[in-house]
């Protein structure tokens, strides 16, 4: 998977030594909550626009909620997205319909 950090894949730190398997790749992340934030966030993206897969996905943002752009081919989402302490969905607002290409 893409994905425009090079630190943690959710929130780009470079401190701790966490590492899970998401969408069949290994991926850096900085702690466990994060683990747990960014598979929520994938598998709402996945739920919202019926893709088995995401291939990419950019974040910004920070704590208090962030901006994501996931992709499937060529085919593109964006949502906002918050989440609690335990680092489950809070907030999860589609920005739009998925674009389909054709």
């Amino acid at each position: 998977m893409r994905r425009n950090y090079t630190g943690c894949a959710i929130c780009d730190s470079t401190w701790g030594d966490v590492w899970a398997e998401v969408e069949g790749e290994r991926l850096f992340f900085c702690c466990g909550i994060c683990v747990t934030q960014f598979r929520h966030l994938v598998d709402r993206i996945k739920a919202s626009t019926g893709w088995p897969t995401v291939d990419a996905i950019e974040i910004s943002g920070d704590r208090r909620g962030r901006r994501c752009v996931a992709a499937h081919g060529a085919d593109r989402f964006g949502c906002f997205v918050a989440f609690n302490a335990d680092g489950d969905v809070r907030e999860f607002r589609p920005e739009a319909p998925p674009s389909v290409s054709r």
